[in-house]
């Protein structure tokens, strides 16, 4: 029997399991992606873009494709879609392995502010005019639109359509992963005091909070969405990829051993 994985993504290591994965004979496995990038990296297994209409739509589409197990590996601040895949696979009935990769960790010398929200990254910022580096989902920015006195380098992976109304913005079209001494450089010659940035874990874009170490710059570090845990979910959550493909096999090999 041939056995299908559909996998939430939309990260690098989405990508990167898929591929893992797809070099393995036998499966079947499609790669969703929620749609908001615009020009997304070729993926190495089939692919699919745009929601499903929220748990309901999600557990659906499981069944009616007949996917054996969910994989989430979406990154760590899309919680609702976290949420969804939590309560879809339980509709389903299917096992469930989560993907979520450690956020990162205070070093000595970093000078974090760490905050819940974007509203309050605004708010750190302060009243007087401050040079900030914003790192951040295109999405995720018109709330700087409320504090117009600093003066923002945006970078992200599309085109910030249309640019924020604000007086002071450049913009940067970028992705990552971002070398360390390139991370020193640009903050560097565009005279950055505050980097702004997500914790998003991972190495790709990890550079600029090591080059704000090096530098000494203060980062406020927006800090990750609270998980919501259900206990009695038949699935795992793990921290890399070689976790995933383990915790991918064993449940697989669970459904051989039920005859399911």
């Amino acid at each position: 029997m041939t056995r299908s994985i559909l996998i939430l993504g939309g990260t690098a290591d989405a990508r990167i399991l898929a591929g893992r994965l797809a070099e393995e004979s036998g499966y079947r496995i499609l790669l969703s992606m929620a749609g908001r990038t615009l020009s997304p990296v070729e993926q190495p297994v089939p692919m699919r873009s745009g929601g499903f209409g929220g748990a309901g739509g999600l557990a659906d589409f499981i069944r009616a494709e007949n996917f054996d197990i969910l994989v989430d590996a979406t990154h760590p601040y899309a919680a609702k879609i976290s949420a969804n895949a939590i309560e879809a696979a339980g509709l389903a009935k299917v096992p469930l392995v989560v993907l979520s990769r450690p956020a990162w960790q205070r070093q000595p010398g970093d000078r974090w502010r760490e905050v819940d929200s974007v509203e309050q990254a605004v708010t750190a910022l302060g009243s007087e005019g401050r040079r900030a580096f914003l790192a951040l989902g295109r999405q995720e920015l018109l709330p700087f639109e409320a504090a117009p006195q600093h003066n923002y380098l945006i970078r992200s992976v599309d085109p910030v359509e249309p640019p924020l109304k604000l007086p002071h913005a450049r913009y940067i079209t970028a992705r990552g992963p971002f070398a360390l001494d390139d991370e020193i450089r640009m903050l560097e010659e565009n005279r950055i005091e505050t980097v702004v940035s997500k914790n998003s874990g991972g190495s790709a874009s990890y550079g600029k909070i090591e080059a704000a170490r090096r530098l000494r710059l203060p980062v406020i570090m927006i800090d990750r969405p609270r998980q919501r845990n259900d206990a009695s979910l038949d699935g795992a959550t793990v921290t890399d990829i070689a976790a995933a493909l383990t915790a991918i096999h064993h449940q697989l090999s669970l459904l051989e051993k039920r005859g399911e």
